[in-house]
């Protein structure tokens, strides 16, 4: 029979695994799907994310420039050797006349916009605290992918912006539901049981005189 402790310490390990596998995979920008956003073509939550945030100038832009340069060095390291200079990590991303771009195309994608806020949030805060947020961002994203691509809503007539989703996604999916299974797990833990307070015998004898 096993340990019900060595269980648990092994549900901790495959967690934390998990949430560390997801902040790679969302943080150094692993292409998860392909769609059209303000900048052009996004293939990572990071990228759509980064792209509203510069529109709507919610963040400073260093902020957003140190979200993006870790998958920067990542992507120049593995196409063409080259380390990226922080002040062209906009550039690369084409970002740097995205204030100009037409909403529409972030408006009739709320649920990749959305998906994605909470991907990027959740692979940050999950390395400290598993915690459901990078699966409802991991849903919603693929519900949004899910809509483009079977139902084409919206309807895309432009070949070269063809929603795609790369096998990627998946693992991104197992690790996110991972972390949700660990802290169901806590949510559901059985409180501890109470003592039931008894009588006196003085004040039940009482009571029956």
């Amino acid at each position: 029979m096993a340990n019900p402790g060595q269980s648990k310490g092994w549900i901790k390990k495959w967690t934390s695994m998990a949430s560390s596998v997801y902040f790679v995979l969302i943080i150094f920008q692993i292409p998860l799907f392909r769609v059209p956003c303000r900048s052009g073509m996004c293939s990572s939550p990071i990228h759509v994310t980064s792209s509203q945030l510069i529109s709507s100038e919610i963040f400073p832009v260093p902020v957003i420039k140190a979200l993006l340069f870790p998958g920067a060095v990542v992507n120049g390291l593995a196409t063409n050797m080259t380390f990226p200079k922080w002040e062209n990590v906009l550039d690369i991303y084409n970002l740097t006349n995205v204030k100009e771009a037409s909403a529409v195309t972030d408006l009739q994608r709320l649920e990749v916009l959305a998906g994605s806020y909470f991907s990027v949030a959740g692979a940050l805060v999950g390395l400290l605290k598993p915690g459901r947020m990078s699966m409802f961002g991991s849903l919603l994203l693929v519900w949004g992918l899910v809509k483009e691509g079977i139902l084409g809503k919206p309807v895309n007539t432009d070949p070269a912006k063809t929603v795609y989703v790369y096998p990627t996604m998946v693992l991104a999916m197992i690790c996110a539901f991972s972390m949700i299974k660990y802290d169901l797990k806590k949510a559901t833990r059985a409180a501890p049981a109470r003592p039931i307070a008894k009588p006196l015998m003085s004040s039940s004898k009482s009571k029956l005189k």
